[in-house]
């Protein structure tokens, strides 16, 4: 076998490996089909003050996070609910196959997965682009049988400028203090709510109680009676705004002055 077949053959089977593990979490999750999708409508939106931060609400878990200086994410980026444009950067996790993708756009700069899929051990992010940072904390997820997949999953923390906003993609159990440590401040935070798949929503409280965020942002609720019993829970903690616009621009010096939850249109 010459040298060219040789590096074909092992390209393919490395980027066959490299999605091996999420190939057996298939989605059971309610509502995740594809007619989820967003709408591929173009955006235009005023620009971006220096040390804002633009956050749009796509769907399930999905924001998209955009920084003055025209960096894009797309977070738990997936098959299913995907922004209107194409990100810089894609973070996923493995926990349902709407979560990531197995045929991410190939014009994304980078592509980051929550897990290891060599099953080695954990995934270690840490990527600079222009005027934002990503890095990952690792978490564990709950297989199908009912064990446990330590480091199967990521929170992802995007650092703009003076902001820290924390994705706590699709987390299973309540946060030890490593995890806090790692995570470090934290300005805005994206949850889910569920209460089921992710997370019970008493455990949820108690991990926003400990992350102390400025701004709380629920997601992955399937419906609005969901996010409801959620936000009845939490109505003696932290006062609610409901947004008419799934998007939002914040910077350090806009935050509220207590933490508040700020509700974005979808599911």
């Amino acid at each position: 076998m010459g040298i060219l077949s040789r590096a074909v053959t092992g390209l393919a089977l490395l980027l066959a490996a490299a999605f091996a593990s999420p190939a057996l979490a298939q989605s059971n999750e309610p509502g995740c089909r594809p007619e989820m999708a967003s709408s591929r409508l173009p955006i235009q939106r005023a620009n971006l003050g220096k040390d804002e931060v633009r956050l749009t609400f796509v769907g399930h878990a999905t924001f998209l996070i955009e920084t003055a200086g025209g960096v894009k994410v797309a977070t738990d980026y997936n098959d299913y609910v995907r922004p209107p444009v194409t990100p810089d950067i894609a973070t996923m996790n493995k926990a349902h196959s709407t979560h990531y993708s197995r045929a991410p756009d190939p014009a994304i700069k980078q592509v980051l997965p929550g897990w290891d899929p060599s099953g080695r051990g954990a995934a270690r992010h840490d990527v600079t682009m222009g005027d934002l940072r990503v890095r990952n904390v690792p978490t564990n997820i709950r297989t199908y049988g009912g064990d446990t997949d330590y480091d199967g999953n990521s929170m992802f923390v995007f650092e703009i400028g003076e902001l820290c906003i924390a994705h706590l993609g699709h987390l299973h159990h309540p946060l030890e203090s490593g995890h806090l440590r790692a995570l470090g401040r934290v300005d805005i935070v994206l949850f889910p709510v569920d209460g089921s798949y992710t997370l019970d929503q008493e455990g949820m409280l108690e991990v926003l109680k400990a992350v102390q965020a400025r701004v709380m942002i629920p997601m992955h609720f399937f419906g609005g009676g969901t996010l409801n019993r959620f936000l009845t829970r939490s109505q003696d903690l932290w006062p609610v705004e409901r947004r008419e616009r799934p998007e939002i621009v914040l910077s350090k010096a806009s935050l509220p002055a207590k933490p508040t939850i700020i509700v974005l249109p979808g599911h």
